[in-house]
């Protein structure tokens, strides 16, 4: 049985398209379109002095305006993969509740590959829907005629799930980023309780040791199996330290 507020649920759904642009039009324009999509991101380049993809996001822009579909436009470094992960999280954040449909095919192939690994990532409520757009002709490029033109067919894509850490291994994550990537396991333990991260159930007499218990037993140990972290013992002191690892993955999770 529907009630009135699962209705309203699903008529209040938009379906919002995110799409790298490139030096493509229609396998942005088209699929928005056809798909009777109510708001498109694009995504672009956030140095605009390197990008020759203007002329094509004034025509991309003009294009939808005129089906009455929203534009909206969110930067980013179109060579960063990581960079380009953070800025699909950002808007999948900003959409939450609404249907997203994010398109392989439109920019280059290392915004394909950081569009897919996004969709992979973040896909929690199975609202997110990659595909790939197949041209119909590939005139080829000359600087200001597009790649391609037309489309042929649009196919779905399965975004198969690749593991996250948890809300609370990201928020100890950032800790760690915020200070230099860098600080001793008492400082460490000291935030995690100040932030509920941690759970101390003991007297006060016991408040320390129960302290670093939880703190290795829910931060520490996950953060190293990740590889997010590296722990040393220097005189008296533990030394909690972001690895490389830690350091991309902290690009798009925080």
């Amino acid at each position: 049985m529907h009630t009135v507020d699962t209705i309203m649920a699903k008529i209040a759904k938009l379906r919002v398209h995110i799409a790298p642009v490139g030096y493509e039009i229609d396998r942005v324009v088209l699929p928005a379109k056809q798909e009777k999509a109510d708001r498109v991101w694009i995504l672009l380049h956030e140095n605009k002095s390197e990008d020759k993809a203007g002329p094509f996001v004034t025509k991309i822009t003009k294009q939808l305006e005129k089906q009455n579909i929203e534009v909206k436009e969110e930067y980013h470094d179109r060579r960063d993969l990581f960079k380009i992960i953070r800025a699909v999280k950002n808007i999948i954040e900003s959409e939450k509740g609404n249907e997203i449909y994010v398109n392989l095919a439109s920019g280059s192939k290392i915004q394909a590959i950081g569009t897919m690994m996004a969709c992979m990532m973040f896909n929690d409520d199975d609202t997110i829907h990659p595909f790939y757009v197949e041209a119909e002709h590939y005139p080829g490029f000359e600087g200001k005629t597009p790649l391609s033109t037309g489309i042929k067919d649009i196919q779905n894509v399965p975004p198969y799930s690749i593991r996250t850490p948890n809300e609370r291994l990201i928020s100890a994550l950032e800790i760690i980023s915020e200070n230099n990537g860098k600080l001793t396991k008492k400082d460490m333990a000291q935030f995690a309780e100040e932030k509920e991260l941690i759970t101390i159930n003991a007297k006060e007499k016991n408040h320390s040791m129960a302290r670093y218990t939880s703190l290795d037993k829910n931060i520490i140990q996950p953060l190293k199996e990740w590889e997010f972290i590296s722990v040393e013992k220097v005189g008296r002191n533990h030394w909690i330290e972001i690895t490389e690892e830690g350091k991309n993955a902290s690009e798009f999770l925080i």
